[in-house]
């Protein structure tokens, strides 16, 4: 079951699915470039006002609008 990374659990593994940016090439090749793609694990590691997000050996903080466009399995 697919879900945007918003509801996604505080330190949980999950498997992104696919990036899901309405045809947005910028978004999509911003957060290619963090290493969020099909396939790639990712970690939420806090929320606040952003969420703060594991991907690979890095740490990135990222906005809601574009967690959400990040689908989680």
């Amino acid at each position: 079951m697919s879900m945007s990374l918003n509801e996604a659990s505080l330190g949980t593994e999950y498997t992104i699915e696919n990036v899901a940016t309405g045809g947005d090439e910028e978004m999509e090749s911003f957060l290619f470039s963090l290493g969020c793609y099909s396939g790639e694990k990712i970690t939420v590691v806090d929320k606040k006002r952003n969420l703060v997000v594991a991907i690979k050996d890095a740490r990135y903080n990222i906005d809601p609008e574009l967690a959400n466009a990040i689908k989680i399995q």
